[in-house]
This record gives C-alpha cells, structure tokens and sequence, in this order.
C-alpha cells in the first residue's frame, strides 16, 4: 500500500511540473506576440475551482480533475468550446487576428518547452548521478526467463551475445532494442555453442504485452531475508539468516533450478535443507498450492554483479543530456511504426494511469523520479504533436494548411474538428485506462 501511494505521489508531481510547464510555453508565446490569455490552469475545473486568483487580465487557478491543465486564449477555438466570444468580431488582441507564423508558434511553444525541459532534466541527472548501468558481458551466469521467454526460444542460462548482429553494451536495452528495432534474431551462447534465437511477430506480440521476459540469472546462493507472516516457513519455524542449502535432499547450481523444483513440489511435504549458526538442519515444511513457501531471498556475495557508472563533468553533461534526449525521443517515435502493425498486437500495450504510474519506483528516489519525468515529458510532446483535432498538433496542422494555401480554414468547420478531436482523445483515454484495468484480472 505504502509503494503505491509513493508512485501516486510521484505521478501527480511529475504531471503537475510538466503540465505547468507545458502551459506555461503557450503562455509564454501569446504575451510575447501581446496575445491575451484568459486562463491558464494546473487540471481542469468543469464546474468549479480548488483554487483561482485574478492577476491582470488572467484567471490563474488549479482544477479538481487531474487530466491535465489548459490556457485559454482569447480569440481561439480550444477545449472551452467559446461560440458566443467567435461570433463578435475579431480583436487585436486575440489569437485568431494574429499572423499565422504567431499562431504556430504559440501552438508550438508547449511541445517546445516540454523537449528542452526533459533535455535541462536529462543534463542536470547526468551531471548530479552520472549513469550507471550493467555490462552485457557482467551478466557472467546468463539470464533467467520466464514462460513468454522460453515460448520465444530463449532458456535459463543463455548468455546474450547480439541482436541482429550486434552487441547491446547495456543488459537493460536488449529488450528495448529487439522490439523497437524489430529485430529478427538475437545471438546467444547456450551449452558453449553460439545460437541464433529467431523472432517473429508474435513474439514481438508477447514481448510487448509481458513484463521482465528475461533477467539476471543468480546462482543458488542465498538465504532467508524475510520470513513471511503466516506462511508455511514461519509456521515450519525458518528464520531470517539461514542459509538454504536444498530440498529433499536436493542441490541446485542456480535460483531458477530450485524455484522450478518448489513449484513441482505444490501442496506436498518436504524436507528444506538450511544451515543456522553453522549448524545443519533438515526442517519439514508443507508447500503451499501456489508453490511457496513465503520467504524472501537474500542473496550472497556471488550473485553481485559488476555495475559501471559513467560519471560527466558540468560541461561534458550537457551534450550526454542532449544525445540522451534525442535517442530517447527517436525509441519513442519507433514504437508508433509497432502500432501501424496489427500483427505486433501493440494497441494492447497501450496503457492509461495506472501504467504510467508503474514505472515510477515504489520508493522515493530522486534519480529515478527526474529520469521517469524526462522520459513522460517527450511523450507528452510527441502525443501532443499528434494531428489530431484538440491537440497542439492539429492546430498546427491547420496553420500550416493556411500558411501554405493562403485561405484559413472555415471556423465551423474547426469547431466539427475539435468536437471531433475531442471526442477521439476521449475514446483514446478510455481504451487506454481499460487496458490498465483489464491487466489487474488477468
């Protein structure tokens, strides 16, 4: 419970910074080109307002409904759906009577201040945390996957070589990088012979719906870190700090060998093998119908792996800030050319809240929650360039129509459009948040 109210927390704020931010770019545009801006809130506020305050001709404020945030500005059709204030005549203070290079650019300026926003982010995180990642080549025992890795080819004690050819320097982006890049076979060392492991669409398919299909294999040396409150192991009386050393008699080189043998083991007697105090001791235990027992493992100094960390100076930060926020912008574009494959099933993938809110971690860590609110701020740029009507992106669609025809489009017809725009995003939002609710049944 604690971990999830800690990701609520972190979502919330990391939405509220980036949604004043993004704002705040439109904002920024209209009073350069001396644009008046009626409002501009933090969350919507249909009916009524948690907080507002008039300063100038602007209403600031905070809504209660947290998907999102607006500026309104005069003369626009947006989301408030204004007819009465279009149907007077245009002032010149007011969007539609400014040139159309203006009008871009106050449409621009949210998307524009979310990608320099997630760079600043990025460039401050390498300088203060440096980044730290784990060496394909560290993975010394191979990996460790589950039912969707082996039913693509993978197996326990693989060790990846490549994909496609070539080597991934990072273990974590291997997935990354076998789904975005669509890559057709990844290169593995099994029982000392090199393997190529094919992949199809499907399993591109099961890739993108499962999470963690392949890990860090440890070896089978570990001890109880936890002992579970009512479980078969504090009723079997295992204790925090001893040392597993088999089952039934049974030796295992690596965890996933002794967790498949408890699994066979379901509802059965058996006799756990641990040393305590340098004492061996053979204590009987009934496993549970789940094929647990409820202990947490502790592993010991064999299983560490070999962590590197590249550490920036100040001025070396900001071009690794800028490379990491153009290559995380083009994996994210890589994932729509998934969506416009139906064989891939990747509309599947597509999650609201809930799945946004997961990748936060369940603990506050600082690192972690700027990373996370860089990555969440180029994905609100690129759906909001989106040329959907109700999106910066198909306002810009239609200036730059007019711009390059010389005729501006007609105002009912952009009034059908949003309507039409919004009632998409509405659909989208629902699906995605469906999503997110059907993954918690299954």
């Amino acid at each position: 419970m604690e971990s999830i109210l800690i990701k609520t927390a972190q979502l919330l704020l990391s939405l509220s910074i980036l949604v004043v931010l993004h704002e705040f770019g439109h904002f920024m545009f209209a009073r350069i080109f001396k644009t008046r801006v009626e409002k501009f809130y933090l969350f919507f506020n249909p009916w009524f307002s948690l907080f507002k305050i008039q300063k100038g001709e602007t209403e600031y404020g905070v809504g209660w409904l947290p998907l999102g945030g607006y500026v309104k500005i005069a003369g626009m059709i947006d989301e408030s759906m204004d007819k009465e204030a279009m149907k007077l005549p245009p002032k010149p203070y007011e969007f539609r009577s400014k040139p159309a290079w203006q009008r871009l650019l106050i449409m621009l300026g949210g998307v524009l201040m979310n990608f320099i926003f997630a760079i600043i982010i990025y460039i401050g995180v390498l300088y203060v945390w440096g980044q730290q990642y784990l060496p394909t080549k560290n993975v010394k025992f191979g990996i460790e996957v589950n039912e969707v890795g082996k039913t693509i080819g993978f197996e326990n004690g693989d060790k990846i070589l490549s994909v496609d050819g070539k080597y991934i320097e990072n273990f974590f982006k291997i997935i990354p990088s076998i789904v975005l890049d669509h890559a057709k076979t990844v290169q593995v060392e099994r029982n000392g012979q090199k393997i190529d492991v094919e992949i199809t669409n499907e399993d591109l398919a099961l890739l993108l719906k499962s999470k963690e299909v392949m890990g860090r294999r440890f070896p089978c040396d570990f001890s109880i870190g936890k002992v579970a409150k009512e479980s078969p192991a504090m009723e079997a009386g295992l204790l925090k700090g001893d040392k597993v050393v088999g089952i039934n008699g049974k030796r295992f080189g690596f965890y996933d060998e002794f967790s498949e043998y408890l699994q066979s083991q379901k509802g059965l007697a058996i006799q756990f093998d641990v040393t305590r105090d340098e004492v061996s001791k053979t204590i009987p235990i009934q496993v549970g119908e789940d094929g647990k027992i409820g202990f947490f493992p502790q592993f010991g100094e064999s299983a560490k792996l070999e962590w590197e960390t590249i550490h920036y100076g100040f001025f070396e930060s900001f071009p690794a800030g800028i490379k990491r926020g153009v290559e995380t912008t083009k994996d994210y574009l890589k994932q729509f050319k998934l969506f416009l494959k139906p064989e891939t099933k990747a509309y599947e993938s597509l999650g609201g809240f809930i799945t946004i809110g997961n990748i936060f971690p369940g603990i506050w860590d600082w690192n972690s929650f700027w990373t996370m609110t860089a990555f969440i701020s180029i994905i609100l740029a690129i759906m909001n360039l989106l040329p959907i009507p109700a999106l910066d992106g198909g306002h810009v669609i239609f200036t730059l129509y007019e711009m390059i025809s010389g005729r501006k489009p007609n105002e009912k017809f952009l009034e059908y459009a949003q309507i039409v725009g919004m009632i998409l995003l509405l659909a989208l939002v629902l699906y995605a948040n469906a999503n997110d609710i059907i993954k918690l049944f299954n």
